[in-house]
């Protein structure tokens, strides 16, 4: 039996930042292209401006940068969510291994 889990982050009750979301930042970061990432994660682009705007929404804050021509970028709200999605999956991670050793 092997145990599973899920981790997302919610601003009132809403969901900001969840696995596919977290996905969508990093592809993001690492290539510098929303259309780049989206094409790296099998989704539209329009579904990954989408996954942008609901997290910009929920949180009143820019995560994306956007600039015609020259691609996107992370803002440092946005690496805040990266870290932080990182550092409860690196804890949770542990948990499950303290488990089952």
């Amino acid at each position: 039996m092997e145990l599973k889990y899920k981790i997302w982050f919610e601003e009132k009750g809403e969901p900001v930042l969840t696995e596919l979301k977290y996905r969508i930042l990093k592809e993001i970061k690492n290539t510098g292209s929303i259309k780049e990432a989206s094409k790296r994660l099998g989704i539209s682009y329009k579904k990954t401006l989408e996954h942008i705007k609901v997290m910009e929404k929920r949180l009143g804050k820019k995560i994306v940068e956007r600039e015609r021509g020259k691609g996107a970028r992370i803002t440092p709200e946005g690496e805040k969510l990266i870290k932080e999605y990182e550092e409860a999956k690196r804890l949770f991670d542990n948990i499950v291994k303290s488990l089952y050793r």
